[in-house]
């Protein structure tokens, strides 16, 4: 019987990454892939890696990160904001892998069936730092340390007036999705970011958490039944417990990080057997 596997900031601009990514195969024929996001910043990049692994696991499972979301000057895709996220939608349909746009998969295990569930939310600067009451005090605090996410400048919320409204909306979408599954059917929640604010308090740079996410899904784990949730984006790979749920980041990051770990990089996580 196959596996729940996933795995997330694979970023295949890096030479060695791509390598990584090109090693990735199932242990057996049924095994399932869940990409958490930050696979490439260019379309060509995420199409080459999303083509190489649909082609390899029974059935992959993909929700973007906020690389996916960047217009670089160097892509020729120009697409921005939610023409771009769509763009993308359709590269994964053509290519059999599943989005946060489809229904939500049914994948049975020995411990009993559970919906796998492709997120897209964002974030809206509620992960602020302490003393802060609103985004733009938040903002300047974190400009003054130094820290501005690349975000801000090549991920575009277009046709939305903000970052936060494009937020708003996903989490509306979502949230109404979530709620119409059937009662009692567990969940593995898969998003770029976590869905707890728990995971940013190890940050180096505390203040990078206005990027990583928004206090509205703080309940969603325990509200929706997750049995787990997988994210990445902090390129901090563990696995906490919150209420009893475990949430597992599975990031590669990038080789600068992963390099001193040791033990064999870019393996996938066992989410459930």
């Amino acid at each position: 019987m196959g596996r729940l596997l996933a795995i997330s900031d694979l970023h295949v601009a890096y030479d060695e990454n791509r390598k990584i990514t090109e090693e990735l195969r199932p242990e057996s024929d049924e095994d399932w892939l869940l990409v958490a996001g930050d696979v490439g910043e260019t379309f060509a990049d995420i199409e080459w890696a999303l083509t190489l692994l649909a082609g390899r696991f029974a059935q992959v499972v993909w929700v973007p990160g906020n690389h996916e979301l960047w217009t670089p000057a160097s892509d020729p895709v120009q697409l921005r904001g939610e023409h771009r996220y769509q763009r993308l939608v359709e590269l994964c349909r053509a290519l059999g892998v599943l989005t946060p746009e489809d229904p939500y998969a049914l994948w049975q295990g020995e411990r009993g069936p559970v919906a796998v569930a492709p997120l897209f939310l964002l974030y809206d600067y509620t992960f602020r730092p302490p003393g802060t009451r609103t985004t733009a005090e938040a903002l300047a605090v974190a400009e003054a340390a130094g820290v501005v996410c690349t975000d801000e400048y090549l991920l575009h919320p277009d046709p939305y007036p903000s970052r936060q409204a494009w937020c708003r909306a996903r989490l509306e979408y979502t949230e109404e999705r979530l709620a119409a599954l059937p009662d009692g059917v567990p969940t593995v929640l898969i998003n770029h970011h976590p869905l707890i604010r728990q995971p940013t308090r190890v940050l180096r740079h505390p203040e990078f958490a206005l990027w990583c996410g928004t206090e509205a899904t703080d309940d969603w784990p325990v509200r929706f039944r997750a049995s787990a949730v997988v994210y990445g984006h902090l390129h901090i790979p563990r696995r906490i417990t919150r209420d009893g749920v475990p949430h597992h980041e599975v990031s590669l990051g990038y080789p600068r990080e992963w390099r001193p770990r040791g033990g064999t990089p870019g393996r996938p996580v066992v989410i459930r057997a």
